[in-house]
Parts: C-alpha cells; sequence; structure tokens
C-alpha cells in the first residue's frame, strides 16, 4: 500500500529508530501532514536538529535538506541559514534537552529577535536518548537516573519562557491531541515571525521505566487527563490545578 506521505520519505530509512511506544513518530506524521496540508515544497525548506531522540525526527526521515549539528546549537545553525537564505523555510524539531538546557541561551534570544523561523519541541520530561538524566522540564518530584530520589527543582513552563522572551507564535499541544497539533503546526509553518510549539511526547522507555508507568498506553491516557484547555482548567479549583496543564495557543 503506497502510503499518502510516502512523497516526503526517505524510505530507505524505515522502520524508525523510536522505541515502542514512543511519540516521536506521531509528531513526524503531524509534521508531515501539516505540510501536505498547506502543500509546501520541501526543495525550498530546510530542516535542523541537535542531539537527542527528537533530532532523528527529520534526520534522516525526511526527503529534504536537512542539518543535524551539535548538541544545543540547533536554533543557532538555523539563525545562520535563515539569514544566509532569507527565502527558505527553516524548521528546527528538537527534544526539550537539546533546545532547553544546552540551546536555552539560542532559544531565547531568537524568540527576542522574533526571527522568522518555526521551532518545534518535543518534549519527553527527560534525557531519553543518552541515559534517562535529569532535564529542565522533568516534573517535580519524578524519577531519573539522576534523581534517583525524586526531582527537587521545578519544571521549566517553556511556552511562558518563549512567550515572555518575545516569540510571536506559542503553542503547547501532546501527541494524544493530534488534530489539534496538526493545525497548530499549520500555524506555525505560516507564521512571519519566531513561532514555537511544545509537543509533549511520551518516553516509555526511560521516563516510564524510571515513574513506574510501564503501560504504553497508560501514559498517553494521561496526557488526555492531565493537559487540558485553558476554559476547562480554569474551571478547577487549585488543588486540582496542580496536578493539570494547559493546551492551545497561547501567544498568535
Amino acid at each position: 500500500m503506497n502510503h499518502p506521505l510516502s512523497k516526503y520519505f526517505r524510505e530507505e530509512v524505515f522502520p524508525t529508530p523510536f522505541c515502542p511506544g514512543c511519540g516521536h513518530g506521531i509528531l513526524l506524521n503531524a509534521v508531515l501532514r501539516a505540510i501536505d496540508a498547506e502543500g509546501y515544497d520541501m526543495d525550498k525548506m530546510l530542516f535542523v536538529s541537535g542531539i537527542g531522540c527528537a533530532a532523528w525526527i527529520p534526520s534522516p526521515h525526511f526527503a529534504a535538506d536537512t542539518l543535524h549539528v551539535t548538541h544545543g546549537r540547533a536554533v543557532a545553525f538555523a539563525t545562520g541559514a535563515k539569514l544566509m537564505n532569507p527565502e527558505l523555510k527553516v524548521v528546527v524539531i528538537s527534544g526539550d534537552g537539546d533546545l532547553t538546557a544546552i540551546g536555552g541561551n539560542h532559544l531565547i534570544h531568537a524568540a527576542r529577535r522574533d526571527i522568522d523561523l518555526t521551532v518545534i519541541c518535543a518534549n519527553n520530561s527527560i534525557y531519553g536518548m543518552t541515559g534517562g538524566q535529569l532535564a529542565p522540564t522533568t516534573p517535580l518530584h519524578a524519577f531519573t537516573a539522576t534523581s534517583p530520589k525524586g526531582n527537587t527543582e521545578p519544571d521549566f513552563d517553556l511556552c511562558r519562557l518563549v512567550e515572555a522572551a518575545g516569540a510571536s507564535y506559542v503553542a503547547r499541544f501532546t501527541v494524544s491531541h493530534v488534530r489539534m497539533l496538526i493545525k497548530s503546526i499549520q500555524t506555525a509553518l505560516a507564521h512571519q515571525g519566531f513561532s514555537f510549539v511544545e509537543v509533549i511526547s511520551p518516553c516509555p522507555t526511560q521516563f516510564g521505566r524510571w515513574n513506574a508507568q510501564p503501560e504504553i498506553i497508560d501514559m498517553f491516557n494521561d496526557l488526555k487527563k492531565k493537559f487540558v484547555s485553558k476554559a476547562k482548567y480554569e474551571k478547577l479549583d487549585e488543588k486540582d490545578r496542580k496536578e493539570m496543564k494547559i493546551v492551545g495557543e497561547f501567544v498568535k
């Protein structure tokens, strides 16, 4: 059977390297569906990624020009490419560790300058590829390889961070909110200025193992329970809000 998105793939690289239950394959699909819906020419696009599980989404899977660069430097390379060729549609796809830990300064200054880039951050709340270490997005009290007694630091709210820095399109969805995620990526790609989409993506192999979530389906169901619309969030009392996060568009 011919897949409707096969024209965007380098078919020789399949199957993907993602672990069973990883949400990054869903995100890969969502990005290509957004590109297909908008009718973009992949020959006029550049995809940049750093180091980590999510960095494998565009490279080597997309049949397009890709830059797979050093850890934390995806936004810096993307900025250089955009300045050199402003006609390119430049898209960064990388993970929360790569973009917001070692790459954090590049992220906030690109947002501050409102550079015409689309940044898609696959957030799995842990360093999935390099051993399951604590990340800036690891929830408070969660366990990792480097926080075996539980994380003592509050997790970064990435959307509030880039909004405060000056990004002109900011959104958050999960891989359990696929249709809304695709529409958000479409909006981000069409946006003139710095657009940022945080995508919550489960990691059964590392985060699930450390936090006693062995059933993959439970991790996906948790996304639907714990990530809610702003309207629903505002109806909750203060106690229930502590376990919830908002999905939707924050700046548009």
